[in-house]
């Protein structure tokens, strides 16, 4: 996709494995994908207007101070969006935690790789070092 400036957009960086997991099972969950749309809709701008417009429309045309049944209504959706934070949370949660063991598998992994590569070069290392020693001993008689 080019861009008017003639720039071309970044290349789109892989995801780590967690990641797209993560993503798959929340696709294939409709109580997840509901649930991740409320609390995308709930943390952004439009959510704050809606309410601005509601609140307002409400305390004007349908209810006198002090408005006991808009306290309601809001104390009762402060209580799910509240349930909301917490969902979320303990995804994130669960989600930084495979995260965390997928990487310290990899970097475990990895470290065994590594330690057998060092015993392997100093093995190889000290063969050279043997035959060179070696040689030069029968150069020298």
């Amino acid at each position: 996709m080019g861009w008017s400036n003639g720039l071309t957009a970044p290349a789109q960086l892989p995801h780590h494995p967690v990641v797209l997991e993560e993503q798959e099972r929340r696709a294939a969950d409709l109580q997840l994908r509901i649930a991740d749309w409320i609390t995308a809709f709930a943390g952004s701008m439009n959510f704050v207007y809606l309410h601005i417009a509601l609140f307002a429309v409400w305390m004007l045309f349908f209810e006198s101070k002090p408005w006991p049944t808009l306290t309601l209504v809001v104390s009762l959706e402060a209580i799910f969006l509240s349930t909301f934070v917490m969902i979320g949370q303990n995804r994130q949660a669960a989600f930084q935690q495979a995260k965390a063991d997928h990487d310290f598998t990899e970097q475990e992994l990895e470290l065994k790789t590594n330690t057998e590569l060092t015993r392997e070069i100093h093995r190889l290392t000290t063969e050279l070092h043997r035959r060179l020693i070696d040689h030069g001993a029968r150069q020298g008689k």
